[in-house]
């Protein structure tokens, strides 16, 4: 398979995390930069959580310089996410089971197997440059245990599907399937991507919790508008989310 053209490929032996080295690159990169790292020593997720990292699965961050608004910026999540449902498929050759969890997980047969973060990294009226960090669980889970009451249980492509698949190979699926999907939010905008991710979407339809701090929403799934944000029916209303942990 041919690496995209106009993306660099860093490989890492051993680093804290992709994303703080990300941070340490930015403003010395010409152009997007795929960092991956076969070992992760401080691991982080959303909120500050930690991120296991076990041995063969994938730990990487896409460095951008976006010139977008901030807005617009974090819709990249929706890219990501498009990307790996594109890179599993092409791993396994099949797309049962997969779904994608609102803002930034993938499912495989209901379980947690992927996560994105998005961290933005200096201001410069605007994003300066953005880090898309990104695990999956490619060979092992997490044990249930060191995730937070109510989260979705962690599994692994190999658990799930029988396929295992190494680490910079996986980079190369990802890599692909995110130029692709890039290139039409580029020349298209939020919309075609929007109804892709929709079309995936897990339980869309159906009634969720939405928890951001405190503050609890529950309701239907009726969809994410063209900001991004989660829409939910309740009792109240219709109800527009623009960040939250959601439960099912």
């Amino acid at each position: 398979m041919s690496w995209p053209a106009g993306y660099g490929r860093r490989v890492l032996a051993e680093v804290d995390s992709t994303n703080a080295e990300a941070a340490r690159l930015a403003g010395t990169l010409a152009g997007p930069e795929w960092i991956l790292a076969l070992r992760q020593t401080a691991a982080r997720g959303r909120r500050g959580r930690p991120w296991a990292n076990p041995k063969g699965n994938f730990a990487g961050t896409l460095l951008m310089m976006p010139r977008e608004t901030p807005d617009v910026v974090a819709l990249r999540s929706f890219v990501a996410s498009l990307a790996l449902y594109d890179a599993f498929a092409a791993a396994t050759g099949r797309v049962e089971g997969l779904a994608l969890k609102w803002p930034n997980d993938v499912l495989l047969n209901g379980g947690k197997v992927a996560g994105i973060l998005l961290e933005s990294l200096g201001q410069r009226r605007g994003v300066a440059h953005l880090a898309i960090g990104i695990g999956v669980n490619l060979a092992e889970a997490p044990d249930a245990g060191e995730v937070e009451p109510g989260a979705l249980r962690p599994v692994s492509l190999l658990s799930e599907s029988g396929v295992l698949i190494d680490p910079e190979s996986f980079l190369d699926l990802l890599a692909t399937s995110y130029a692709e999907h890039e290139a039409r939010f580029a020349t298209y905008g939020f919309g075609p991507l929007r109804e892709a991710w929709l079309a995936r979407a897990a339980r869309l339809g159906e009634g969720i919790t939405a928890r951001s701090g405190t503050a609890e929403t529950v309701g239907t799934f009726e969809t994410v508008d063209e900001r991004g944000n989660l829409i939910l029916t309740t009792r109240g209303g219709r109800q527009a989310i623009a960040a939250a942990d959601v439960f099912f």
